[in-house]
């Protein structure tokens, strides 16, 4: 059986109009672009957490705040639960994640889940 390939973008303070795909007219964005034409575009979504931390921990969970423990920016996330990585892992998936983590500092909340990552040291801190 043919699976697809998953790339899964997640971008901060990213909005529609800065990209070109969706009608945006401040960025032109080509290779955002041509991966919207060639794959799946979200026209209609919504967010369960508007705050960085916690929106992560809800995408890859699939669970709200409350019940994935993290709630606040100071949160850490607890790697052992069940979450989306680990679900395609199990599905024979190959997983990583590049870039920023931001889901707490060591011990359980290094990322799970995931095959290789490499995330940003030192990124996330609140001063």
């Amino acid at each position: 059986m043919n699976r697809p390939n998953i790339l899964f973008i997640m971008s901060d303070d990213h909005a529609s109009q800065a990209i070109s795909s969706y009608s945006g007219r401040i960025n032109q964005t080509p290779n955002i672009d041509r991966i919207a034409n060639e794959g799946a575009r979200l026209d209609n979504c919504f967010c369960t957490n508007s705050i960085c931390t916690p929106s992560r921990a809800v995408i890859l969970t699939g669970k709200y705040s409350h019940l994935n423990g993290v709630k606040t920016l100071f949160d850490e996330f607890d790697g052992r639960q069940l979450h989306v990585a680990k679900l395609l892992q199990q599905s024979g998936y190959q997983t990583s994640i590049i870039g920023k983590w931001h889901l707490g500092h060591g011990g359980n909340s290094d990322p799970t889940g995931f095959d290789y990552w490499c995330v940003l040291p030192g990124q996330g801190g609140i001063s």
